[in-house]
């Protein structure tokens, strides 16, 4: 293993060497770009990217290209590439252990960022001040400048590997104070960040994927994955090669000597520890130099090597009197103060200009509030007094709508009962025809028939008075059979004159006389004469009829026609109201129209009742008043109530009256005063319908 030490080192140290000597993946793109810059500024920046691109690589680069850099911003006063210059001359002090002047530099380039407002150069100085107290292992402040850096490249300031270094700063800063949990979450961000984006490699800052890697095998290794964090660290300083990486490199070699040196590998320990060391002194990286200084004077002191242990221990207080000179510790805290005093005088300067801003906007918003309060108390009176004019306006316009629309209602009624009455007299006329042409018929056949009948009887006396017949007893069987026929002919024909006179009395346009008339018969008559011409307007609709009649009711003398044209209309309504209801679909509804008779004494009531809608309470005060309906005008055909309330009131001494429960029922009572009639033998028979 000792003879192969030698010749592993001679073979890295070739090859790093070689890889030394090339410029990073950015550098050539940047330095074509430069001979082709036109302008001077353009020129600043490119030096200062150019600069950026040798960060972990070549120092002596770094500085000759910040400094190219600076000299043209100051003398153009450029202070945009001015700031952006200082900040990479920040860089190179902070990586060879400079901190205090490192911090000022960056303090001095992050004034001049403020006042170009360029905020990308802003938080990657931000970043890089993060970085020099975590050198230090001062967690605290570093985190404040990393926090400070995230939310401005969150933005969308900056490019993606500049988002990627801060959340990896983040990760190592939590990781440090031994906050696992918030390392591993920055952690995934800058690794899921560095896969996903697509300029990552463009950026002047390289690629930060060894970084990355670094980092989650440190992550692995320090909860308990020891394999796992030895494969990140051998992928992080893969990675670092194709970048021109060495600091990445140095750091991912001397936490994997440091692996190797936890789990008492001494000899893969020294081997990485030297790789990492001389990747330090060569750039030089003042904190790898202490930190891989230090872990081999340990393991050649664990190996009782005294002269390797006083080599590497004078290696390691060299390093660390430069990184971690009390003077200069002194300097950095006084220049940390002092950056804090001039923040808080900023805050506080900045405190009393939003106060007095406030004040003023105060002001001025009381002002405006005072004139648009007394603006709209003008308005609010002159639109007060608008108000007042417009109701009063308003209120006739509605009257004279309210008078309007009740006038055209009644015009409306109006024209509805004139049709109705044209109707009626066009009814009358017609009925009056047809009853002329029926009474002649009607009468010859009524004639004949009694002219049968004579000659019948005088047939059979003859024929048993001759003796002719063999079989009188048949004979005499079938005259009388003959002879019963003639006289239901006869019952028959007065019948229909009966019919015919009723339609006469219907279509008289005067009024007529009081006749004895039997009330149930006449009532169930009208019933169903008016159910029947319901139908035939409406083929589906049916209805039950329930009469329930008294018979000690008997005859009453009364005008026939005009009780009629009333019962007409009680009965019109009683089906139309059914009919409205049956058309709404109510499961298991029956339609039912009920009339009945009593005999109360001293008047007769008939009562006309429905289970259809009812009338709503609103209406029923104006039932009989003239042009009301409790159906729409363009389906009656039935007399006005008002109407019927005069005829029976007025024509007959009685009276027409409603009881009803709107969604349940409606019924009609009429009381006609009982006077003693004879009883008449050869009275009209009342009509009769089948």
């Amino acid at each position: 293993m000792r003879k192969l030490l030698p010749i592993l080192f001679f073979s890295f140290w070739t090859l790093f060497g070689t890889l030394a000597q090339a410029q990073s993946p950015q550098t050539a793109g940047l330095r074509a770009a430069l001979a082709g810059a036109r302008h001077d500024t353009t020129r600043v920046l490119l030096l200062a990217d150019l600069s950026a691109t040798y960060r972990y690589s070549r120092f002596d680069s770094v500085l000759w290209y910040a400094r190219q850099g600076l000299q043209l911003a100051r003398k153009i006063e450029y202070a945009k590439g001015e700031g952006r210059c200082l900040s990479r001359l920040g860089i190179l002090m902070g990586e060879r252990g400079n901190l205090p002047q490192a911090l000022r530099i960056d303090l001095q380039a992050l004034q001049l960022h403020e006042q170009s407002h360029d905020l990308e150069a802003m938080a990657r100085t931000l970043n890089q001040m993060g970085l020099l107290y975590h050198a230090l292992e001062d967690y605290r402040p570093a985190l404040s400048y990393y926090f400070r850096a995230k939310r401005i490249y969150e933005q969308g300031f900056g490019d993606d590997s500049q988002l990627i270094s801060v959340l990896t700063n983040l990760g190592a800063s939590y990781e440090g104070r031994g906050q696992l949990d918030s390392a591993q979450y920055f952690l995934n961000r800058a690794y899921e960040l560095t896969r996903s984006s697509k300029t990552v490699n463009q950026s002047c800052w390289g690629n930060p994927l060894p970084y990355v890697l670094r980092e989650i095998g440190l992550l692995r290794a320090s909860r308990g994955q020891p394999a796992e964090g030895l494969a990140y660290y051998r992928r992080s300083a893969q990675a670092a090669f194709p970048e021109n990486d060495r600091r990445s490199a140095c750091r991912a070699y001397q936490y994997m000597a440091e692996l190797y040196y936890s789990r008492q590998q001494l000899d893969s320990s020294v081997f990485y520890a030297r790789k990492s060391l001389m990747l330090a002194q060569s750039l030089p990286f003042i904190i790898g130099v202490v930190r891989t200084s230090e872990l081999l004077t340990e393991a050649f002191q664990a190996r009782q090597r005294t002269d390797s242990t006083l080599k590497y221990m004078r290696i390691m207080l060299q390093a660390e009197d430069s990184l971690y000179n009390p003077q200069r510790i002194k300097q950095l805290d006084a220049i940390g103060f002092a950056e804090q005093q001039r923040l808080r005088e900023l805050e506080l300067e900045h405190a009393q200009f939003e106060a007095r801003n406030r004040l003023y906007i105060l002001a001025g918003v009381l002002g405006s509030l005072l004139l648009v309060a007394l603006l709209l108390w003008r308005n609010n009176r002159l639109q007060q007094r608008a108000n007042t004019r417009l109701s009063a306006l308003n209120q006739e316009i509605t009257n004279q709508r309210d008078s309007l629309g009740r006038m055209l209602h009644e015009l409306k009624l109006t024209q509805s009962q004139l049709v109705l009455r044209e109707k009626m007299a066009s009814l009358g006329e017609l009925m009056a025809g047809v009853a002329h042409e029926i009474q002649t018929p009607v009468n010859n056949v009524r004639d004949l028939a009694g002219v049968s009948a004579d000659l019948v009887e005088n047939l059979r006396r003859e024929l048993v008075r001759l003796g002719a017949v063999a079989e009188p007893d048949t004979v005499a069987d079938n005259l009388q059979a003959l002879s019963q026929y003639q006289h239901n002919i006869v019952r028959s024909s007065q019948r229909a004159a009966s019919i015919v006179g009723g339609m006469l009395e219907y279509s008289s346009t005067s009024p007529g006389p009081h006749q004895p008339t039997d009330v149930n018969a006449f009532v169930e008559d009208y019933l169903r004469l008016t159910y029947h011409d319901t139908r035939a307007k409406s083929r589906s609709f049916y209805s039950a009829l329930l009469p329930t009649l008294d018979p000690a009711v008997g005859n009453l003398s009364i005008i026939r026609h005009d009780l009629g044209r009333v019962l007409i209309s009680l009965f019109t309504n009683a089906f139309q109201a059914v009919q409205q209801r049956q058309r709404m679909g109510q499961e298991g509804y029956i339609p039912q129209v009920a009339v009945s008779t009593r005999n109360a004494g001293s008047h007769i009531e008939i009562r006309v009742r429905d289970n259809g809608m009812g009338i709503p309470p609103e209406l029923l005060p104006k039932v009989f008043e003239r042009f009301f309906s409790t159906t729409a005008p363009e389906a009656g055909t039935s007399l006005g109530l008002a109407l019927s309330h005069d005829l029976i009131t007025k024509g007959h001494g009685g009276t027409l009256t409603v009881e009803t429960e709107p969604g349940e029922y409606t019924e009609f009572v009429i009381t006609l005063p009982l006077t003693v009639q004879p009883s008449f033998a050869n009275s009209a028979a009342p009509l009769a319908i089948s």
